[in-house]
């Protein structure tokens, strides 16, 4: 699948919480919510402990269909530095797209990252 064939994408929207909020909070609240209101999309709701480790990552600023030259940039600095990403990136919006103008939208890049690995023998 081409990275630009935006169509195909699968998508995981994540919201940061505090450390108190744990596996059984979440739950918790998805039962309240449950109760109180027909949800379907509960169902796909879950926690998830995001652990990535060593990561690079790069600053866009401008409309998110233009991330391309961004995210290529980043590579480079990956390469450049002894690594290669590793899994999927990710992304941290820092702005409301309802109500930025897209020239001005801000987005951090991130993708975790491995050495390389050496060359053995000659």
């Amino acid at each position: 699948m081409a990275d630009s064939d935006r169509e195909r994408w699968q998508w995981r929207a994540l919201i940061a919480q505090p450390d108190p909020v744990d596996k059984s909070a979440v739950e918790q609240a998805i039962e309240q919510a449950r109760a109180k209101k027909d949800l379907p999309a509960l169902d796909r709701l879950r926690y998830e402990r995001w652990v990535e480790g060593r990561c690079a990552q790069v600053l866009h600023v401008g409309p998110y269909a233009d991330e391309g030259p961004s995210i290529a940039r980043l590579h480079a600095g990956i390469a450049a530095a002894g690594y290669r990403p590793r899994g999927r990136h990710h992304e941290i919006y820092l702005g409301d797209p309802r109500r930025t103008p897209p020239e001005k939208l801000r987005t951090i890049l991130r993708h975790p990252v491995e050495l390389l690995p050496t060359p053995t023998g000659s």
